[in-house]
């Protein structure tokens, strides 16, 4: 991480980052088309759909409905996913989650996968009025943690993170595990592209 100096703070998104979270969203969105006696559309096709916010996927109040009863079982951990937030908390760093995901599901999940404490505030698609990639979630973290734009590390894995991270003015990392609607993540531009997340632990720059 020495690309970066005076990082004071990082924030994640969830969903293709952290979280494979495509099977419990692509049940629940299956369930949702069955209830319209619509074809299912599947794990893939649902991957390419992921990072909007589950409104747009489909209508929420349906998707909801049935996202409640997928979300945990349907959700892993990408390696080191949680070894790596856990170690940057424990050695003082606040970590934030910068989700589109509906928030009432966020901490839940968090907390199934045993990585909730790594985390000191979460913002979840509720919580902000214009969803990334608008900025304003982003702009939330360095109000909370009270950090400049240049202190503030994001981490995501799709152009909408990319796009809200350059739109805030803050460093911005992208993972390949991630989602990105299919598209590879080096074509939104990012800072920094990472393959493991045992890359973010701390060097000289990271402090």
């Amino acid at each position: 991480m020495a690309h970066f100096t005076d990082i004071r703070a990082l924030a994640f998104d969830l969903d293709g980052i952290l979280v494979h979270s495509a099977p419990g969203l692509a049940q629940a969105i299956d369930l949702a088309l069955a209830d319209l006696q619509l074809p299912p559309a599947g794990v893939v096709r649902v991957s390419t759909w992921i990072g909007n916010g589950a409104d747009i996927m489909i209508s929420r109040a349906l998707f909801d409905k049935h996202y409640a009863d997928t979300v945990e079982a349907g959700s892993t951990l990408f390696p080191q996913a949680k070894e790596t937030p856990l170690a940057l908390h424990a050695q003082g760093m606040p970590i934030a989650i910068v989700t589109n995901k509906p928030t009432p599901f966020v901490a839940p999940l968090l907390q199934s996968l045993g990585i909730a404490e790594a985390f000191s505030l979460i913002i979840g698609g509720d919580d902000v009025i214009v969803k990334k990639p608008h900025p304003a979630a982003i702009f939330l973290v360095l109000g909370c943690f009270g950090v400049l734009p240049s202190q503030l590390l994001f981490v995501g894995d799709s152009r909408n993170d990319i796009q809200a991270a350059r739109a805030a003015g803050v460093p911005n990392v992208a993972m390949t595990c991630g989602y990105n609607y299919g598209e590879p993540i080096a074509s939104s531009h990012p800072d920094l592209t990472l393959d493991s997340f045992d890359e973010l632990l701390p060097t000289p720059g990271l402090h």
